[in-house]
């Protein structure tokens, strides 16, 4: 080939190129300008005072009015105290009614933000709210982490999944096994019958409630036998859903279960 054709050949080959290039670059734009003017249309607000925010799903201020717990505190069921009795000491409600599992940590007390935030992740469709809420469960629940085989999700009955097309729990479990570079086993617990919403039954209610709605079916009792668990829920309230939890994995020869969740609700003495 002559320097010629040689010469406008590469041209040639170098507009193609540019050519391609900026149509790449358009495409990209293009793409990208829904997203922009929803941003700009609907900004991130706040989940509990609808004020935009950046980023995280709480404001400054809404995140100032959460409560999160820190020691002193029981070391089996992670209840705050008030004072500081001192290391390793038990709650009056830890020693008297003692749960299956072993110790239990919460990132927040559950109050008005907390309750507003679990209610958006579970109801509302609010998963970004999951990267924020699993962070602080991983920081809250680090002692448990350290020491874990695996991390297990509360599961949901098939029917309530279906209808909620995601488990807030398996969202948290998620983010938290990622933090702390565990294995999330989401398919071993199963919620083998409907139960209804814990939500206003009593203590006792609550324990009937779940009493036999886990279990972890024989095929999958190798995943959990020898091993250290942490179950993963969204609140603590009685206890009775984690207990009912604890005892299946128990049973199916788990070492040991903890249990870590976002917020736990503190009796206010």
């Amino acid at each position: 080939m002559s320097g010629f054709g040689q010469a406008s050949s590469y041209s040639s080959n170098r507009l193609r190129s540019r050519f391609a290039g900026a149509l790449t670059a358009c495409r990209t734009a293009l793409t990208s300008l829904p997203r922009a003017a929803l941003d700009i249309a609907l900004p991130t607000l706040c989940v509990s005072c609808r004020e935009p925010v950046a980023g995280e799903g709480v404001c400054a201020m809404c995140w100032s009015k959460l409560s999160f717990i820190a020691p002193p505190f029981c070391a089996r069921l992670g209840i705050p105290f008030v004072y500081d009795p001192g290391p390793g000491l038990l709650s009056m409600q830890a020693i008297a009614d003692p749960p299956a599992y072993q110790r239990a940590r919460a990132a927040v007390r559950y109050d008005d933000v907390a309750r507003t935030m679990v209610h958006a992740l579970k109801y509302q469709d609010r998963t970004d709210l999951a990267p924020t809420m699993g962070r602080w469960m991983a920081r809250a629940g680090q002692e448990l982490l350290a020491g874990a085989d695996a991390l297990i999700p509360v599961p949901l009955h098939w029917r309530r999944g279906w209808s909620r097309r995601y488990n807030q729990s398996g969202a948290l479990a998620g983010v938290i096994g990622q933090s702390a570079g565990l294995p999330v086993i989401g398919d071993v617990l199963r919620r083998v019958r409907p139960t209804l919403q814990q939500v206003g039954l009593s203590r006792a209610d609550r324990a009937l409630n779940v009493q036999g709605a886990f279990k972890v079916p024989l095929e999958k009792k190798s995943a959990v036998q020898g091993r250290r668990i942490v179950l993963i829920d969204d609140v603590l309230t009685s206890g009775a859903t984690a207990n009912a939890c604890a005892h299946a994995l128990l049973r199916a020869r788990a070492a040991s279960v903890d249990v870590l969740v976002f917020a736990r609700v503190v009796d206010t003495l």
